[in-house]
């Protein structure tokens, strides 16, 4: 499985060295998600609220504020990750994206991202609850759950913009496209959190060096290695995604992708 990984994840890296801004789009992702929870904390302070959890006083007002963010955040991350699914697409097809054109790009399909990050954030807090509430049951449901949920959305950003399609109709038509190509194989799912893993490890033994030895710099060079790791996985994850929904849509292989590859890695049985 990982050596078919990562034979996606090097034609997926063509991708990126033609368009070495694309890398760009998950740190911009990283940068709005951190501003925003910064923007939404001193709002929150300001207002009173109290996170820490020793007072029952507002705690209607706290509740608001996490669901507030939990959408702020599903709406950044969706939107950079359509950017990315755009501008992997306008490769794709015979053009040269541009971070500005990506961004455009899922900027024309905000009508189609916005409903899909409202309807992910309802299902992840109704979840949630089923999880708090059901004890170990309810656990074991969310673990199911989210497995499920994983392999039915793989395909929806590229599916809502391209397809133009609400989150409902969208949800349908990425699954559908998924019984497709994939059979039960969940090789790419699986393969590429592998590969995350297998890339942050030297950034990881850094950290766990520099906290043994209280050295900072070594501390410091290993987050910023999980960072840089955490973000060509993002970018490759992306692309893939793109190319497999143009493959399956359109029976052609996009430039790059050997279609051997992809039936390999999502026919098998």
């Amino acid at each position: 499985m990982f050596k078919r990984t990562w034979g996606l994840a090097k034609s997926s890296m063509t991708v990126i060295r033609l368009d070495r801004e694309l890398l760009v789009l998950p740190v911009l992702n990283a940068v709005a998600a951190v501003v925003f929870g910064l923007l939404l904390w001193i709002v929150a302070s300001g207002l009173g609220a109290d996170f820490s959890g020793n007072s029952d006083s507002g705690g209607g007002g706290v509740i608001a504020i996490a669901v507030l963010g939990l959408l702020g955040m599903n709406v950044i991350n969706t939107f950079f990750k359509g950017a990315l699914v755009s501008g992997a697409h306008e490769r794709f097809t015979g053009g040269d994206p541009t971070i500005g054109s990506s961004i455009s790009g899922a900027a024309s399909r905000l009508h189609r991202l916005l409903p899909w990050a409202l309807m992910a954030t309802t299902v992840g807090i109704i979840m949630s609850i089923v999880e708090r509430q059901g004890g170990q049951m309810g656990r074991i449901a969310r673990g199911m759950f989210d497995m499920a949920w994983g392999v039915i959305t793989f395909l929806i950003v590229p599916v809502v913009m391209f397809d133009d399609l609400g989150p409902i109709a969208g949800l349908k038509r990425s699954g559908q496209l998924l019984r497709t190509s994939w059979g039960e194989n969940l090789t790419a799912q699986v393969g590429f959190g592998l590969l995350t893993v297998a890339m942050a490890i030297p950034g990881i033994i850094l950290i766990a060096l520099g906290s043994s030895t209280g050295l900072f710099a070594l501390i410091a060079i290993g987050v910023l290695a999980v960072m840089f790791a955490m973000v060509v996985a993002a970018a490759l994850n992306g692309i893939f995604q793109t190319a497999l929904y143009l493959y399956v849509t359109t029976g052609q292989t996009p430039a790059g992708f050997g279609e051997q590859q992809l039936d390999a890695s999502f026919n098998q049985k």
